[in-house]
């Protein structure tokens, strides 16, 4: 990515990572889809309700192999190859080890969570058992995404993609099996979603052991170099804790959520489901930025570093504009692929139309973000993101639920979020990025 015309490059490397992330994403969506369906709203409040607690413990260890993505794309651009082998070895250890953490945090906090969200009676149980399973495969779902990641940073997004087209036409396959056809219910949708990730985890393994390129693994080299270690945390800590945080304060959000029942959980589910899968091509183009500035600016070419940028955040706003208008025209469509319950059709449209105009904040938040990190700055946006998302987010919740027992404000807590963020973002993404290449400059 150090040479060539930009916007190709960008598109190149986001396309199938956003059909990645879209199959990916395809795990849990199809399991709310189906059990909606097929099972009932009680089902499908379940599996939403426990989205928060998931993002909580993965996303930790997912900002660790973020931070493990830069470092590779760092010594990459700067043709340190044996430092990039190292990390690659390190990150794929310390996946098995920390998604043995995973299974054992997940599985201990996931009764103690639920409670603390206000769970209802009528969804509890299904919700425990769909956790209780779901966890037991963390470490599946946590090695294939640090395996995949180390494959992006260096310039691979395709094979990844592949590999997750096959596991998610087998997850919607099982899931049709244990939850139509055996009548497993939630737990069969839970098992088809870990035997789906399993296989995909085999897959990168495999193609990671067999081939000849710079990411081949070795299991002689297969050990925790203390310098890569230190590096991914010096550089992933942060975001691993923003992601984190972040997601275990909409825990919180989720809990306010529950006050008002069944039916206004399933409508909150399927508008998250739509959200992540609707975000996929922002977050995809954030981290193209992130590889790209990364690769440019370890290269030292500041130029580039600052029309990647920009090429990111017009692709991005592309894409945002014609989110808003399917957003604002077809709630009703997209909510009634989930359930077809009046009630939550009610709620889903509500809270698609109220998001979908601050969609536009989130452009910001993602993609300075994404170049902040490939700057290798990744306290910066952590700090924004836990004072948007967490301390902001939480205190606007504290206030205004005091103020009235309508579930209209609490729905505003994530757009409020979003625009606060987006803000600060800017001003500290413009700030840095000056001083820092103009600091660069001046040594050369």
């Amino acid at each position: 990515m150090t040479i060539g015309a930009i916007h190709p490059q960008i598109i190149r490397f986001a396309l199938p990572l956003i059909a990645g992330n879209l199959f990916q994403q395809l795990y849990n969506t199809a399991d709310c889809i189906i059990v909606g369906n097929y099972v009932g709203k009680e089902a499908l409040a379940a599996i939403g309700s426990t989205g928060s607690l998931i993002n909580a413990i993965i996303g930790f260890f997912m900002g660790l192999a973020a931070g493990g993505s830069i470092v590779i794309s760092q010594n990459y651009g700067a043709h340190n190859t044996i430092q990039v082998r190292r990390t690659i070895h390190t990150m794929i250890l310390g996946s098995f080890i920390a998604g043995a953490a995973a299974i054992f945090l997940g599985r201990a906090a996931a009764p103690h969570i639920l409670r603390f969200m206000s769970t209802p009676d009528d969804v509890f149980g299904m919700a425990y058992t769909y956790l209780k399973i779901y966890f037991t495969g963390a470490l599946f779902q946590m090695v294939y995404n640090v395996a995949a990641g180390i494959l992006r940073a260096l310039g691979d997004s395709t094979r990844p993609l592949y590999f997750l087209i096959v596991s998610s036409v087998l997850n919607v396959a099982l899931d049709l099996l244990f939850v139509i056809g055996l009548k497993k219910g939630i737990a069969g949708a839970a098992y088809a979603t870990i035997i789906s990730q399993a296989i995909s985890m085999l897959l990168v393994l495999a193609v990671m052991f067999l081939t000849n390129e710079l990411y081949r693994l070795s299991l002689r080299e297969m050990k925790i170099d203390r310098k890569s270690l230190q590096r991914v945390l010096t550089l992933g800590l942060p975001g691993g804790i923003q992601m984190a945080i972040t997601a275990f304060s909409n825990v919180f959000v989720q809990g306010y959520i529950n006050r008002f029942g069944s039916a206004c959980m399933a409508g909150w589910s399927c508008f998250n489901k739509i959200d992540q899968v609707s975000l996929l091509p922002i977050q995809s183009v954030s981290l193209g930025a992130t590889t790209f500035v990364g690769q440019n600016y370890g290269a030292r070419n500041f130029k580039r570093v600052k029309e990647g940028t920009a090429t990111s955040l017009q692709l991005a706003f592309i894409w945002t504009i014609m989110l808003i208008c399917i957003f604002e025209l077809a709630p009703a469509l997209l909510i009634g692929m989930f359930n077809r319950d009046p009630m939550v059709l009610y709620y889903g449209k509500f809270f698609l139309r109220v998001g979908a105009p601050f969609y536009l904040f989130r452009i910001l938040n993602q993609v300075f973000a994404g170049a902040l990190r490939g700057l290798g700055n990744a306290l910066a946006p952590t700090i924004v993101m836990l004072s948007s998302f967490v301390v902001f987010r939480q205190v606007y919740l504290f206030t205004i639920t005091h103020l009235t027992d309508s579930f209209i404000p609490i729905s505003l807590a994530y757009p409020a979020g979003w625009f606060m963020c987006g803000i600060l973002m800017v001003i500290v993404h413009t700030a840095y990025s000056r001083r820092l290449i103009a600091h660069k400059e001046n040594v050369m």
